[in-house]
């Protein structure tokens, strides 16, 4: 037994074909659900440390703190004031020209991190190129974030590791 084809009337074949086209909208993937980036450092020749730093988009030396590590802030209340979180909105992806991460701060922002330390500019530069925030100590050591070098050595030795005891 053959059956004859069937005619579909002009209205429901138009909400098939926009049923068919939902569908396959809805199978390719698209980019909403990526995580959006952001462009928040740069790099720069630092004379005054003979290093090449991380900075802020527009030129400001970016800084860690040597006992900020493993998502311990040390950094938080008064501190701010001098030391501002390089922070981005929940769910962008910061971008620069090193691998950057985030953490959550304690007051729940987002912050940048290199090397796992978070990042901070400091009050103290007023210009482009400033480092005066080099060295300072307070519990734990201010260091502008250097890049890692590429050494010319075939084999680069590992550093030492340093304990706290």
């Amino acid at each position: 037994m053959r059956l004859a084809p069937t005619r579909l009337s002009r209205p429901v074949a138009r909400l098939l074909c926009l049923l068919t086209a939902a569908a396959i909208a809805l199978a390719i993937p698209t980019g909403a659900g990526a995580a959006t980036t952001k462009l928040v450092a740069k790099q720069a020749q630092n004379a005054t440390l003979e290093e090449t730093v991380l900075t802020t988009t527009g030129g400001r030396t970016l800084y860690s703190l040597s006992a900020e590590t493993h998502g311990r802030f040390i950094c938080t209340g008064s501190c701010l004031s001098a030391w501002h979180p390089l922070v981005v909105p929940a769910g962008v992806k910061p971008i620069g020209p090193a691998k950057l991460g985030t953490v959550m701060r304690p007051d729940g922002r987002t912050q940048v991190t290199y090397r796992g330390r978070p990042l901070y500019s400091f009050s103290g530069d007023s210009k482009k190129g400033d480092a005066n925030g080099e060295g300072i100590k307070d519990v734990g050591t201010w260091h502008a974030a250097a890049l890692a070098k590429t050494s010319s050595e075939p084999h680069p030795q590992p550093e030492e590791p340093t304990y706290p005891y």
